[in-house]
């Protein structure tokens, strides 16, 4: 079971890869050229192609106390379509820096990831029986880089399944992932070894527990860190759009795989027809009101870990 202390440290360890603090930039904006995510935002990477920056946006805007809500309302339309012209918009790329500004930001943004990435690492680490702080920090930083299912199961092909023995799956798995990221296609991903680099390191010194204080690209994360621009491209190779009850309908292999999960799980006598429509909406907002998760009809990050996709 991961204590509260180790979950902070494996978001501090991210935090540095993603914004070079440990406490993280909640106003950090990047632009990378070639980047699959296009526009990233905030203390951890969310990105505008994924529709993770749309999820984000939305929930700061209906905000109690938000002080810059009613300014992105008009980009919240182009921000849900994934309109990549905003990468270069300089209103827009405004109005990202002064909300980080906000307290509000900071509260909606903490939240935010722990549910859009923290959530969903949590779950995939328990199904592969890992329970260190240290796997838990491997699975969660490929959950916020990208392409974690990828290369999982690049691992368990080559090496099996956890099993018994998570320490030396997490270190094969991290040498299956820095050789991934320094071979890749997508050259910006060479420059992000480091993060297997320095996950690797504590697997060397055995520090399972995240035991304080740690090292990480050259920034101490001790007790008082935690209370109190690095390249950073998306590893995502095939963004997964969030789905939701949209005109004209949504429709593809992605929502007949999920209806079909919601129809495992027990929330829908569905028709697998691929199509996202009113039973679809109703079936999906059924499973978030029993999993605890947001009711809004929007499958992401949290309500596909919900279901295991």
């Amino acid at each position: 079971m991961v204590t509260a202390l180790q979950k902070s440290t494996a978001e501090a360890i991210v935090n540095v890869f993603e914004t070079g603090s440990a406490v993280g930039d909640y106003a950090n904006v990047t632009l990378l050229a070639g980047d699959a995510g296009h526009l990233t935002y905030g203390r951890s990477q969310t990105t505008l192609a994924s529709g993770n920056l749309f999820l984000l946006l939305k929930a700061y805007a209906a905000a109690e106390g938000a002080a810059m809500a009613g300014d992105f309302v008009p980009f919240l339309p182009r921000v849900q379509a994934r309109d990549l012209s905003l990468d270069d918009d300089p209103a827009f790329r405004g109005l990202l820096r002064q909300a980080g500004s906000d307290p509000v930001m900071h509260d909606v943004q903490d939240a935010f990831f722990d549910r859009v990435y923290w959530t969903p690492a949590a779950i995939n680490a328990e199904r592969l029986g890992i329970v260190t702080g240290l796997g838990s920090a491997v699975v969660y930083d490929s959950i916020v880089h990208g392409s974690w299912a990828l290369v999982r199961d690049m691992t368990i092909s080559r090496f099996g399944a956890p099993d018994a023995d998570e320490r030396a799956w997490i270190a094969n798995y991290i040498a299956v992932r820095r050789d991934w990221l320094g071979n890749n296609a997508n050259q910006l991903l060479h420059k992000t070894v480091y993060r297997m680099v320095a996950l690797g390191s504590l697997v060397t010194a055995d520090n399972w527990a995240l035991a304080l204080p740690i090292q990480v690209r050259g920034i101490t994360i001790d007790a008082d860190v935690l209370s109190g621009p690095p390249m950073r491209p998306s590893a995502h190779v095939v963004e997964e759009r969030n789905l939701m009850l949209a005109q004209p309908m949504l429709l593809g292999q992605d929502v007949a795989a999920l209806q079909q999960a919601l129809v495992a799980a027990g929330f829908g006598e569905l028709e697998l027809d691929g199509i996202f429509g009113n039973a679809t909406d109703a079936a999906v907002r059924r499973l978030q009101q029993a999993r605890g998760l947001t009711v809004d009809g929007i499958v992401g990050p949290a309500t596909r870990a919900a279901l295991g996709l």
